[in-house]
């Protein structure tokens, strides 16, 4: 089983492809769910595939169970070496790895699942726009279960350890454009002052004020103004960019608000027009406690409980959650999995203990056994 893992994250690792374009992938995985003995599903207008293993017999329950587990598969898109290229450097060539090896333990372990279980090898997961796609594409909604997983770097979670829910932050891209008024240097009284608006604007924004106990913030991470051509004459226009996080959808919803408030105010201070446009949002981890308590009982039965780590909290966003956001009576959790892995996320030359895989594999087997025999149906 071993070979077979490692041989599996090899061919995934070498043929990276970024988001919306993992055909081969796609590809590659509808295959070995077949050879697995699974029903497949894709798409026409979109990548990413849907494998359905359903029961061979009724079941004893009202309503069987339908568990999923889900694995991102894009890689990103970034500099390796003076090479621009795609690159699995957060880890999606390991989650698939670990989903693909889960099935294949469970198959040849002789399991009869007594409901449905459903497996989501999703696209474009760091876009943030995959998960909500197979919202779209109505793949969650008889789903009473749902799982993921995500290698954590060595500064969350040690080597050989493992945690049974991820809190990842919810985020929030704002693109933003202030419209002032031009003027020549020597009569800036006649003019409005981009830069000076956006000035105004983030001293304002840097004095939000959210509940201290939910981690939070708010940035300006990107600014346009003027032209270096043109120095004596006053800018009537800026462009910026804002990054909002919080460890609470609610909080940052509050934040926004808050903010389109201060472009309110500032904007009317100047006379002058500050727009925004929310572009691109993750939302925060909404983890169910009964699914979280059959991952932590399939750790500690893989690892023992002295390797059974606390839940991972974490600022950094992940699309999964939207699955829970937009259908709240799906009960879900994360697997972080501690592997080594440094330098960090998103690196390059990322790497980890690839031990991790079989690790992984395991405890997501054990997991779907736990939740059938002693889940609910929702």
């Amino acid at each position: 089983m071993r070979s077979n893992i490692m041989q599996t994250f090899s061919h995934l690792h070498e043929h990276p492809e970024t988001s919306w374009k993992e055909e081969e992938t796609t590809q590659f995985i509808a295959q070995r769910l077949a050879l697995l003995g699974l029903r497949t599903e894709t798409f026409s207008d979109c990548t990413g595939v849907i494998g359905v293993w359903e029961p061979e017999e009724a079941s004893a329950r009202q309503k069987p169970l339908t568990i999923a587990l889900r694995a991102d598969i894009d890689a990103l898109w970034q500099s390796v070496d003076g090479e621009w290229r795609a690159n699995h450097s957060c880890g999606h060539d390991a989650h698939m790895t670990v989903v693909l090896s889960a099935l294949e333990i469970l198959k040849k372990s002789g399991y009869r699942p007594p409901g449905t279980i459903k497996v989501i090898f999703q696209p474009a997961e760091e876009t943030g726009e995959g998960a909500l796609k197979m919202v779209e594409k109505g793949v969650v909604q008889d789903v009473d279960y749902l799982y993921g997983l995500h290698l954590r770097p060595i500064q969350e979670l040690p080597d050989g350890k493992a945690a049974p829910a991820i809190y990842n932050g919810a985020s929030l891209l704002v693109r933003g454009e202030v419209q002032g008024l031009t003027a020549h240097g020597a009569r800036p009284h006649l003019g409005v002052n981009a830069i000076e608006v956006a000035a105004a604007f983030l001293q304002a924004i840097r004095n939000i004020h959210i509940n201290p106990m939910i981690p939070s913030s708010v940035k300006m991470t990107s600014i346009r103004a003027g032209d270096e051509n043109s120095t004596n004459v006053i800018p009537d226009y800026a462009r910026f960019t804002l990054d909002v996080r919080s460890q609470s959808n609610q909080t940052l919803d509050d934040i926004y608000e808050k903010i389109q408030s201060v472009a309110r105010c500032t904007a009317d201070m100047y006379d002058a027009h500050i727009t925004l446009q929310p572009d691109g949002r993750t939302a925060a981890a909404e983890v169910h406690d009964e699914a979280k308590a059959f991952m932590h009982q399939s750790i500690q039965d893989v690892l023992g409980k002295e390797n059974t780590a606390p839940d991972v909290i974490t600022p950094g966003g992940e699309d999964f959650h939207f699955y829970t956001l937009k259908h709240p009576h799906i009960k879900a959790t994360m697997l972080g999995l501690g592997c080594g892995l440094t330098p960090g996320l998103h690196h390059p030359h990322m790497q980890f203990n690839r031990e991790a895989l079989v690790t992984g594999a395991h405890i997501m087997a054990r997991t779907v056994i736990h939740t059938f025999r002693e889940g609910e149906s929702t």
